[in-house]
């Protein structure tokens, strides 16, 4: 469908709204009608040519065969479609025949309503189009709407037609519906002040996938091909993949038959995909409605091709009780099997960040991928997404993780970096990930990107954000240079860049650095008075204290009130627990008891200030084992935390003496993978004594963490990179994880030097006797 067409469609579309209900509905409650009508409309003009054989077929079930139940595959047969109606109406015959009585008319239309096939009933149900019939009968304008839809001037069949004045109407494809569909939703959108919402996917663009995903094996497709989309909308992706592959003036001529499938969350989109399935001679109960991510609606189903537009930057936390109980992953869709950095697989979780799910909907599709042991051709997949799909996520993160899935099971072929503006509905940058997992030999272990952000044409005029397209030619040469696997460099700043790359190159090593805690520590009045009150209630037990005195000890229960209305008038937004702790006399009576075991400390140790905590650790243990206290080791790690401080002079605070000799030194050093000389850069320091290594504790808050390439030594990246900065800090290897990123800024850009002083000063000169020697008089160089 040409750019006028469309816009002519829409135009009267929106006028019929305009003109009809104007007075009826507010302006953005118009999509309930219309686009209802439009599916409608539809479906009704490609019944009326077989209504007289389906009423003859229905007198015969009725009158002659005395079929208790309808015969579906009969009246299907009769229609010609997968979808039928056995009432004597029409959109046409209702508005021909219709009197001034609206409950008539109305009467009518449900009659009509009610006599579609149940694949239909299904698609009136989610439009709640029965409700809408009533409400326009009721406000009189039932039948102006009905002479709109039936107008010979309006095409809504995917088929060509003329009008009364023998001018031709382009049919409406389901694509077509789909540009459609999305303009309506826009309008109606805009006169309501709401965001248009999902990405409805260009033409070209789904132009582009379709080639990417069927050239390569044209020759070699299956009897069979099954076709999925995960977030199909309105079903566009799915009707043009199979346009294409069975287009007979195309480059590929599917022969056997092609089976499609899809899921889409919104009502009035599913229906719209549904209506145009029937349309297509298509099998309808093949898409489904509702929620992907919630429902794996085709477990245990594998398909050979999926293409998709998930939706991006959109929250799956209504989502998330269906899929993780806690942390823990519950669809084993979005669980997968990893190795750690020592080679022990086991399960890791495959989610990303609860407000951008777009990344479930790629693994639904690896999920869904064939086997090769059931399909030598395997699957391949084409699914748009944002660039955070790239790069979020940290090492070992569920979007991490599921990069390094993908990539590291060779599933990875190329990702195809689109111009922005290219969508309608948003601006921002947008890629094309291709999967397979029966990759050509020439493919294995690399992955190719491909740089097309700069190949595009300008529209004449935008459509919403959409300002640029890809031409047939330019659809061309990506394919080419994807098909080819070539290494292009971008001339200037247009045209297209292309470069290969190994699976490894995207990997690396999260490695974390430690350095030692240094405390110093000393018991002071000060410093023990903090141990009255628990961290995570400081604020709200100090007001207290401070408030009530000890009585808060003696009292608690007559000052309860006053303590949880002061914290909600401070608006803490205490949790019922913590609350509960809060006006609890234990909480109360276990901080005391911590401050009288702290002042008992300092009265046997004294204020002296210790430089070396460890010292001064051995002589709290002393002193508790003289008391015979009977303080936790929770309990005393609080007090020894309340009297010391981080000090950068003072001494390394050991964390254990660590005896290693024998089969233990060795397994130790094939652990680190190192030699002995080389294990205090791992945390093991000799003391001196045979088998003896110290241990030290680590300071948190001057823990580091670095990225090493996978194609990099730790140990070589530590002593370059890190040892000559820090020369106290070793390698916490038991941390180490892996990671994947794909930076397309990193892997294209191009630095552009500095102008010389020369051309700026030109360039200065230039404007400054533009300006009659205005900048001349504000530099002072007149």
């Amino acid at each position: 469908m040409t750019s006028s067409v469309h816009n002519k469609l829409v135009s009267f579309i929106w006028s019929i709204a305009d003109d009809c209900l104007r007075d009826v509905y507010v302006r953005g409650k118009y999509r309930d009608v219309i686009l209802p009508m439009v599916v409608l409309r539809r479906l009704d003009a490609l019944l009326e040519p077989t209504k007289d054989a389906v009423l003859a077929e229905l007198a015969f079930q009725r009158d002659e065969a005395k079929f208790t139940e309808w015969d579906e595959n009969g009246l299907r047969d009769a229609s010609g479609y997968v979808f039928y109606n056995t009432s004597e109406w029409t959109l046409q015959r209702l508005f021909d025949t219709a009197s001034n009585s609206q409950q008539m008319l109305q009467a009518n239309v449900e009659d009509y309503l009610n006599c579609f096939s149940p694949n239909v009933k299904e698609i009136i149900e989610k439009f709640k189009l029965k409700s809408q019939v009533r409400h326009m009968a009721s406000k009189d304008v039932l039948l102006d709407v009905l002479e709109k839809f039936t107008s010979p001037y309006i095409n809504l069949t995917p088929f060509d037609k003329e009008d009364p004045d023998g001018r031709k109407l382009p049919a409406l494809s389901n694509l077509g519906m789909g540009y459609v569909f999305e303009e309506l939703i826009r309008k109606f959108n805009e006169e309501n002040n709401e965001e248009a919402g999902e990405h409805f996917t260009p033409r070209e663009v789904i132009d582009l996938m379709t080639h990417i995903i069927f050239e390569p094996v044209k020759d070699n497709l299956p009897p069979v091909l099954t076709i999925y989309d995960p977030a199909c909308g309105s079903g566009g992706m799915l009707t043009e993949s199979q346009n294409f592959i069975k287009d007979e003036e195309g480059v590929i001529k599917a022969m056997g038959d092609v089976h499609l499938y899809g899921k889409e969350i919104n009502d009035e989109t599913y229906a719209i995909c549904k209506s145009d399935m029937m349309i297509k001679g298509n099998n309808p109960e093949n898409i489904r409605v509702g929620s992907t991510l919630s429902t794996d609606e085709f477990s245990g189903m594998n398909f050979n091709f999926m293409l998709s537009n998930p939706p991006y930057g959109k929250s799956w936390s209504s989502e998330q009780k269906y899929i993780k109980d806690g942390k823990d992953v519950i669809d084993p869709r979005f669980i997968v099997k990893l190795k750690d950095y020592w080679g022990n697989e086991e399960d890791m979780d495959a989610t990303p960040r609860s407000s951008d799910g777009q990344l479930l909907f790629l693994m639904e599709m690896v999920n869904k991928m064939k086997p090769l042991h059931q399909s030598a051709m395997g699957s391949r997949i084409a699914s748009v997404h944002n660039g955070s799909s790239l790069f979020t996520g940290d090492a070992g993160g569920g979007e991490s993780n599921i990069r390094r899935y993908i990539i590291e099971n060779d599933w990875l072929e190329a990702i195809v970096q689109l111009p922005n503006n290219l969508f309608y509905n948003t601006g921002i940058t947008t890629y094309i990930w291709i999967l397979s997992n029966n990759k050509a030999p020439h493919r294995k272990e690399k992955v190719q990107l491909i740089d097309a952000g700069q190949l595009y044409r300008k529209l004449r005029k935008n459509l919403g954000n959409k300002n640029c397209e890809f031409s047939p030619e330019h659809i061309r040469e990506i394919v080419q240079v994807y098909e080819e696997m070539q290494a292009v460099e971008r001339e200037g700043d247009e045209g297209i860049a292309s470069k290969l790359f190994d699976n490894t190159d995207f990997g690396y090593y999260k490695v974390t650095i430690e350095r030692p805690k240094r405390l110093k520590a000393q018991f002071t009045a000060e410093r023990i008075a903090d141990l009255r009150f628990d961290k995570s209630l400081r604020g709200p037990m100090d007001w207290a204290y401070g408030e009530f005195g000890e009585e808060v000890y003696t009292h608690l229960a007559k000052h309860e009130k006053a303590i949880l209305d002061w914290a909600e008038k401070q608006e803490l937004n205490l949790s019922a627990k913590q609350a509960k702790a809060l006006v609890n006399k234990s909480t109360w009576q276990k901080q005391l008891e911590l401050v009288e075991a702290a002042t008992s400390l300092m009265q046997a140790i004294g204020s002296e200030t210790y430089t070396d905590f460890n010292i001064f650790r051995t002589e709290v243990d002393a002193v508790l084992k003289a008391q015979k206290s009977k303080l936790s080791a929770a309990q005393k790690k609080a007090i020894l935390n309340a009297v010391s401080w981080y000090d950068a002079n003072a001494e390394k605070v050991v964390k254990a003496i660590k005896k290693l000799g024998g089969d233990k030194l060795q397994k130790e050093l094939d652990h680190l993978g190192c030699t002995e000389a080389h294990l205090p850069d791992y945390g093991l320091y000799p003391t001196g004594k045979k088998g003896e290594y110290i241990e030290y504790e680590t300071e948190s808050d001057l823990r580091d963490t670095e990225n090493v390439s996978l194609k990099e030594n730790i140990y070589d990246y530590f002593l370059r990179e890190v040892k000559p900065h820090v020369t106290e800090a070793w390698i916490n290897m038991d941390a180490t994880k892996i990671g994947y990123e794909i930076s397309f800024n990193k892997y294209f850009y191009r630095h552009k030097p500095l102008r010389s002083i020369e051309e700026v000063s030109k360039d200065i000169l230039a404007l400054e006797e533009e300006s009659d020697g205005l900048i001349r008089e504000i530099l002072s160089l007149a």
